[in-house]
């Protein structure tokens, strides 16, 4: 947990992802559509991905757990709690009070 913690708080926009998952490439596509540059983990191209897949899986309550973003250090959650906000138009206030976009 201190690890995905540690790397959460990184960036302004931090995705959690895996390489060969279809909403994982959505989420990831959605915001750099938006202009955001987030730091990615692809959690099967790192050696402690499974550390960090079982750590996020319990914050999540879900398995598996991934897309996962988190923004200003803040969990937001996984695709469905994304787009929710997105679509309710409090996805890019909530990227600019990060710091994650400028205009």
């Amino acid at each position: 947990m201190d690890r995905v913690s540690k790397l959460a708080s990184d960036r302004a926009v931090v995705i959690f992802s895996m390489s060969s998952c279809c909403m994982c490439h959505t989420v990831k596509r959605l915001f750099c559509d938006l202009g955001v540059n987030p730091a990615i983990y692809e959690l099967d191209e790192d050696p402690s991905g499974k550390d960090i897949e079982r750590a996020l899986t319990r914050m999540i309550g879900r398995n598996p757990p991934v897309p996962v973003v988190f923004i200003g250090g803040r969990l937001v959650g996984p695709t469905d709690q994304v787009m929710s906000l997105h679509l309710g138009g409090k996805l890019i206030p909530l990227l600019k009070d990060a710091g994650a976009m400028w205009l």
